[in-house]
């Protein structure tokens, strides 16, 4: 009996970031990469994720992914998404993080839960 192959641990968003920085870096795309620029395509790309879904029932989005021509298309516009935003934050200095940490603890306090009756 064959042991599984274990899976390679995911990549960081340190580790992301740097590839993204020097993807571009290496096509000498940084000029383009300005904060302006970052968040439109963050937007458009946003925007192709939603048109997959925009006609789709409640039952029909929640199933999305069992088709693989489109669970593709939907896990690559979720990584363009990603992309952008990961950029964005580099181009900011905004740890996405920490941002996301702090943006919860604030939405906890200002929506706490409900106490039982």
């Amino acid at each position: 009996m064959t042991e599984p192959t274990p899976r390679p641990a995911p990549p960081d968003l340190p580790a992301l970031q740097r590839r993204l920085a020097e993807f571009a870096a290496a096509r000498n795309w940084q000029p383009y990469h300005t904060p302006k620029n970052l968040v439109s395509a963050l937007g458009v790309e946003a925007a192709e994720l939603a048109e997959i879904f925009q006609w789709l029932t409640p039952e029909e989005s929640a199933r999305v992914m069992a088709d693989p021509d489109t669970a593709h298309r939907v896990r690559d516009e979720v990584a363009d998404v990603l992309a952008y935003l990961l950029q964005l934050c580099e181009a900011l200095g905004v740890d996405a993080l920490a941002a996301l940490a702090a943006k919860i603890d604030r939405n906890e306090h200002r929506f706490p839960r409900p106490t039982a009756p």
